[in-house]
């Protein structure tokens, strides 16, 4: 074989190996998109049918609702209320998540609500986050 194929070949499995790797990479980085929350994840609260995720950026506070089993168009609700101010919510029938709701909460105690289906998560009161 002459040097030029081997090249050539070598090029060809380093492409098929990235793209290999490109594969495995997007299924965990199109979830994180998926939420569409800036910064970071504070708090999850799981419940029977799915999990509420909180994500706290510069004083905004971000929530979604994601079902525990995605595909199929089903009520989806997620609420998020600041301390002193008005909820802000999305509910509706959605197959991939509700939200993202986004309030400016500063150093403000929330009010967190949820629920895919029949199951429901409800902070029961304000927390800080």
């Amino acid at each position: 074989m002459k040097s030029g194929a081997i090249r050539r070949l070598a090029t060809g499995l380093a492409v098929a190996a990235a793209a290999g790797m490109l594969g495995v990479a997007v299924p965990g980085q199109a979830h994180a998109a998926a939420t569409s929350c800036e910064g970071r994840k504070v708090r999850s609260f799981p419940f029977s049918t799915g999990t509420v995720e909180v994500y706290k950026r510069n004083g905004y506070v971000c929530a979604v609702t994601l079902p525990r089993r995605a595909g199929a168009r089903q009520y989806m609700v997620v609420s998020l209320r600041a301390y002193g101010l008005r909820p802000v919510e999305d509910a509706g029938r959605y197959k991939y998540r509700a939200g993202p709701v986004t309030v400016h909460a500063g150093q403000r105690k929330v009010w967190i609500k949820g629920g895919v289906g029949r199951g429901r998560y409800d902070s029961d009161g304000w927390i800080r986050l």
